[in-house]
């Protein structure tokens, strides 16, 4: 029997490539025999999750045999009494990742259009590409989406435009006058069926701190082709439990019910997810932490000379020419730190380095110092 899988999967699928994930503690360690390996690499909470989220995760972890609750009630409600939305409002999905996906499923049809930023988040491009849209990749302006630019690229077969804000990998944001104008340019050249708007806010409780960012749930009632992203994989501490939600309208979010897979988010998740809404402290120390932390990175990054945009994330998108990220990745991947390097973001004279525990981030430094002066 012969089976030419190229011939049977759809066209959008050959020559795919998989998402690129940062490297894991365990493999480095294995791989490189090292005894200690820090993982800068994926944006991750340094402090964990929150005790109550732990205490939430071993009770759940009885009823594991059980299925889920399959609508996620328990936590949408928690989310809409802690943000002040119906329930009706919150979707919640197996990581934003899973929930940009089902975006792509429920509106992306062959020849629509996707606008997205260059130096974007990469899975908004995967999204589009994956159903057969065409995506409309718009210059950044000083690493920073350029709305006016934006604007200007949708047309009537834009399906959608993605805005992470703060942005991955850059860090950058946009402010509340912009995101202002942006909405209303929307309104008005389609006052009927405008293209849906996606915020992706990953970055959210970092970048509130930042006195012009704006309140994207001000917007919501007044747009109701506005869709908004958070996730528990940042400052919640829950990345290994993959758990994101998000805001929209009801009509959208009935949909988006419609189209999801059955008890996509998991029983432990959901527990872990209520309990970490009621941790406020965890919010602040976290918080505290990375403030901390781009103090003294900026600082030490300034004495070396070494290029950086000023993030409103846990995250520094750090420059390393004329060395090649890929080369500074591996050099301090043999020192036992893990950064990412940015070659599929267009970005290959550059890494991104998360901002970790006061001694991670001094490791860091002091290793990059040496891998700038010799390789």
């Amino acid at each position: 029997m012969k089976f030419d899988i190229k011939k049977m999967i759809r066209k959008e699928c050959s020559g795919f490539q998989p998402y690129v994930a940062g490297r894991p503690v365990e493999t480095i360690k294995r791989e490189l025999g090292l005894k200690n390996v820090y993982k800068l690499a994926s944006n991750e909470n340094p402090l964990g999750p929150s005790k109550l989220a732990k205490a939430a995760v071993r009770k759940a972890a009885e009823k594991m045999f059980f299925y889920p609750d399959s609508n996620s009630w328990e936590l949408r409600k928690a989310i809409s009494e802690k943000f002040k939305v119906k329930p009706e409002n919150v979707i919640a999905g197996c990581g934003s990742d899973e929930i940009i996906e089902i975006l792509g499923r429920l509106f992306f049809n062959p020849g629509d259009e996707v606008v997205v930023s260059q130096h974007a988040f990469i899975r908004y491009k995967m999204s589009g590409d994956l159903m057969g849209a065409k995506v409309v990749e718009v210059p950044m302006d000083a690493f920073l989406h350029d709305l006016d630019a934006m604007l200007a690229a949708v047309t009537p077969r834009t399906k959608a435009v993605f805005i992470a804000n703060p942005n991955n990998p850059t860090g950058t944001y946009n402010t509340k006058s912009e995101v202002d104008v942006f909405l209303k340019g929307i309104a008005s050249r389609f006052p009927v069926n405008p293209p849906i708007v996606v915020f992706d806010e990953a970055y959210y409780e970092f970048a509130r701190e930042e006195k012009d960012y704006p309140e994207s749930l001000d917007y919501l009632k007044r747009y109701p082709n506005l869709i908004i992203l958070r996730t528990f994989s940042k400052i919640y501490g829950l990345a290994g439990l993959r758990i994101g939600y998000g805001f929209a309208n009801e009509a959208v979010a009935d949909y988006f019910d419609r189209v999801r897979p059955p008890f996509n988010v998991n029983l432990v998740a959901q527990a872990a997810a209520v309990a970490s809404l009621a941790d406020v402290s965890q919010v602040t120390r976290s918080v505290k932490l990375v403030k901390q932390g781009k103090k003294y990175l900026y600082a030490e990054l300034k004495k070396l000379d070494i290029p950086y945009v000023e993030t409103a994330g846990n995250f520094i998108l750090v420059g390393v020419e004329p060395h090649k990220g890929e080369d500074v990745f591996k050099s301090l991947l043999k020192k036992g730190l893990i950064v990412r390097a940015m070659d599929e973001y267009d970005l290959p004279f550059h890494v991104r380095v998360s901002i970790g525990k006061p001694a991670e981030n001094r490791l860091f430094i002091k290793a990059l110092k040496d891998i700038m002066e010799t390789i």
